[in-house]
């Protein structure tokens, strides 16, 4: 879906003439990011969703990703490139997410020993979530494309043992 399709989607919805004032923009020119770039008359003009997109391109830094999902309560997971189907990689792959999960349970469970948890504690558990979230996802793309050797490339133990 392009940006100016996801907008006019979100404008069916919303009110553009909200949506203007919150921006301290013309109702005009919030419509106009709903329309294609450079066709006819009535043109669209460069929206935001297009300038975070050129951010991100320019500088290459993930973090800006991260910012605007974090502002909307979540979370961004990068998808592993995968090239070569490696489907050995399956079981120990899997068993690899079970460890993850393993260790976010020991973490939670020493973390709430005493029926607190401390701010420290609570990082602990957030980047302990992280890292299964992280291996959960790319094990899934893995399955989605065929090819676990991003899986190897990231986690050398699940390589298949050698004969």
């Amino acid at each position: 879906m392009r940006s100016h399709e996801l907008l006019r989607e979100v404008l069916q919805k919303t009110s553009a003439k909200q949506v203007a004032a919150d921006l301290g923009l013309s109702v005009s020119a919030i419509y106009k990011w709903a329309e294609p770039p450079g066709e006819g008359a009535g043109s669209g003009i460069s929206n935001p969703l297009d300038r975070i997109e050129a951010l991100l391109k320019s500088t290459g830094d993930g973090r800006l990703v991260q910012w605007i999902c974090q502002r909307a309560g979540g979370f961004f997971i990068l998808n592993p490139k995968s090239d070569r189907p490696h489907p050995a990689f399956l079981i120990p792959a899997t068993n690899a997410i079970v460890q993850e999960f393993a260790e976010l349970l020991a973490v939670i469970a020493a973390a709430a020993a005493d029926n607190q948890i401390t701010p420290q504690e609570a990082e602990s558990i957030r980047g302990r979530w992280e890292e299964l979230k992280s291996v959960t996802e790319g094990f899934v793309a893995c399955c989605e494309a065929g090819n676990f050797a991003p899986l190897k490339e990231k986690h050398p133990s699940l390589a298949p043992p050698k004969n």
